[in-house]
């Protein structure tokens, strides 16, 4: 069933489809075939999702419901054999007692398909790092074989995952001359001449005045929203918003209000009511007013409404917070993120926040806007004044990526990687709407979040997949309500067409044995163009 890889050995065997294995030294021979067309964005599509079928619903909820009864018979009648922790008889528990429970009798059953080590680049294809339990998912232990799988679970949008090429040599120098880290923080001694570049390039390929980078991009949130938010403030917020806003939101001392997921109608009427009553109580005023977004929502797949929301924004003078970590590089036809697929001049954005962990093929975010704003966060945000540095090789990655998707390199090769990754896109969600998989989101979205509902048909497609040599990501209860699991696909502009269709028709396969076909839309069988 693949590539097995023993004591450094590699083994090929042969693949049931006419996917053929590559190395990842070739895997952007894919950018050759770019045809220099001009870049085309279909804003107008409306983003999908269908309802579940009601029978789906009730077994989805049913099965669930039914594990967890189990769960509670086993915990009252049986003692756990293992996993328990004698040395703290008798003291108040550590956890939640629903967590607890959740990970011993449920989460534990399909531990295996999460976590799971690799040893390799996060390219086209990865190495995965066998392993089996012996306890029932409580432990692990390697068998010391390793698995080549095509991956399509990374965030690697534009394939700058690579252990080889320009970015690869230029990190090689950096480390040479400025060693792996700063050990401090910026204010401090942690601010080299490569930060100053970067935040400088940064803010150019935005558009914007100026650009603050961090180290890490959860803290970029995290850290940062509660320096621009106070009691007294009002937070409107999409409800699918990242974890890392809503960790920061929680920071901050901000009053938080909800609306439905990319729906501008609800936004308005929570606008609205927040202009017209105020603070609660008091009645005073609002400090200001924050409109908290995503570019492409990371579980959904779906690309905001940003012209709407600028329109509200301006006739209900409130910011906009546009956290971009899945869209830059991903979207619009200079990789500029939403603000450049719907060809917004970036200015209307009040702040703009990135990361470069996805189409980077680094780590670390950014906060872009005026100056003022900027200065601003090097005085007073904690991610800044207290958080070690970025390292300077994951800065030299992410400066040499920068300038090559803005083809300063003196190549076409960021535009050849941008138009990859829009014709794997539009390609990879059109074939599984051929299949008849509900899947979620924008057809621009690299994200491509496909429905399976049942909670023990994530585990059973994420193992399936893997016999198949292709590694995926399922994400369940409680990351997505009980009624959502799915499998998440993350596409490329390294993989090839090839890689692609064998993931279909594998995926076709398994979908028919796992009873996956859920769409009741109707089905164009006409070939899908590349």
């Amino acid at each position: 069933n693949g590539n097995i890889i023993k004591n450094g050995d590699v083994k090929q065997i042969k693949l049931n489809s006419s996917y053929l294995s590559q190395s990842i030294n070739s895997q952007h021979d894919v950018f050759d075939n770019f045809d220099k067309k001009s870049f085309e964005v279909n804003k107008e599509n409306k983003a999908s999702y269908e309802e579940v079928p009601l029978h789906t619903a009730c077994l989805t909820y049913l099965g669930f419901y039914l594990l967890m009864i189990l769960g509670y018979i086993n915990q009252l009648f049986f003692s756990p054999k293992v996993a328990t922790e004698t040395h703290r008889d008798g003291y108040v528990p550590l956890y939640d007692s629903f967590e607890k429970f959740y990970l011993r009798y449920v989460y534990r059953r399909v531990k295996d398909c999460w976590n799971r080590p690799i040893c390799s680049v996060p390219g086209a294809e990865l190495v995965l790092k066998d392993r089996v339990t012996n306890d029932y998912g409580w432990s692990f232990e390697f068998t010391g074989t390793q698995t080549k799988c095509l991956n399509l679970g990374s965030y690697n949008y534009l394939g700058f995952a690579q252990n080889y090429g320009p970015c690869a040599d230029d990190v090689e120098k950096v480390i040479r001359n400025y060693g792996l880290a700063s050990c401090s923080s910026r204010r401090e001694l942690g601010t080299n001449e490569l930060h100053i570049e970067l935040e400088k390039l940064t803010a150019e390929f935005l558009g914007v005045e100026d650009a603050i980078v961090f180290g890490m991009g959860f803290a970029t949130n995290a850290l940062n929203l509660p320096t621009l938010l106070s009691p007294g403030c009002l937070v409107i917020s999409d409800e699918k918003n990242h974890a890392s806003i809503i960790l920061g939101l929680r920071l901050s001392g901000a009053i938080v209000k909800v609306f439905k997921h990319n729906n501008t109608d609800d936004l308005e009427r929570v606008l609205e009511k927040a202009v017209c009553f105020g603070q609660p109580k008091t009645g005073k005023p609002w400090k200001k007013i924050f409109i908290i977004v995503e570019g492409v929502f990371s579980m959904e797949g779906s690309i905001v409404k940003l012209p709407e929301i600028i329109r509200l924004k301006k006739k209900y003078k409130a910011y906009i917070y546009l956290d971009e970590a899945h869209s830059i590089g991903a979207c619009g036809p200079h990789g500029r993120g939403v603000v450049d697929f719907f060809n917004i001049d970036p200015k209307e954005i009040d702040i703009l926040m990135g990361t470069f962990t996805k189409s980077f093929g680094s780590a670390g975010g950014y906060i872009a806007g005026t100056k003022n704003l900027i200065n601003f966060l090097r005085v007073n945000s904690h991610g800044h004044c207290y958080a070690s540095s970025m390292s300077p090789p994951v800065t030299q990655q992410i400066l040499t990526s920068m300038k090559i998707i803005m083809g300063r390199d003196g190549t076409n090769d960021g535009a050849k990687r941008i138009d990859s990754l829009a014709r794997n896109t539009r390609y990879f969600r059109r074939r599984l709407a051929q299949i008849g998989v509900i899947t979620y989101g924008h057809e621009d979205s690299p994200v491509v979040p496909m429905l399976v509902y049942l909670f023990s048909k994530i585990g059973a497609v994420v193992r399936t997949l893997t016999t198949r040599n292709i590694a995926v990501v399922g994400v369940g209860f409680p990351a997505t309500p009980i009624m959502e699991g799915r499998i998440r696909f993350c596409l490329s502009a390294s993989h090839t067409k090839e890689q692609l269709d064998y993931a279909l028709n594998v995926i076709d396969e398994i979908s028919e044995t796992l009873g996956l076909k859920y769409s009741r839309k109707p089905r164009d069988l006409n070939p899908i163009e590349y």
